[in-house]
């Protein structure tokens, strides 16, 4: 089979860059050990998950986080960790104009 053909690209970038590296256009960084332990390390940061945290909340509030997660199609832990990095990162924000949203930030 072609190798064109067994290949999927996601838009033109992606072709090119794939058809760049097929060239043999790319070089080797002087420091690619270090830059490979610098990744490493910040993607395994960035998904453990290995500390533990106790809060109390409202049977109110946890039933309704439960609803919401099933509605979300998660875990309710999962849920509360997702909205937790997202204030922390920024990517919440206070809507005020009254219309449920997913977390995908469309309205439901």
């Amino acid at each position: 089979m072609d190798k064109e053909k067994e290949l999927t690209f996601i838009d033109e970038e992606e072709k090119e860059l794939i058809e760049s590296i097929e060239r043999d256009e790319w070089v080797r960084s002087k420091e690619e050990e270090k830059e490979k332990k610098y990744a490493k390390e910040a993607a395994e940061g960035t998904v453990r998950k290995n500390k533990r945290m106790n809060i109390r909340i409202s049977e109110r509030d946890l039933r309704s986080l439960k609803i919401r997660a099933l509605e979300e199609g998660l875990p309710y832990q999962t849920l509360v960790s997702m909205i937790i990095h997202k204030y922390l990162s920024g990517k919440l924000k206070e809507d005020t104009s009254g219309e449920k949203h997913n977390l995908t930030g469309n309205t439901t």
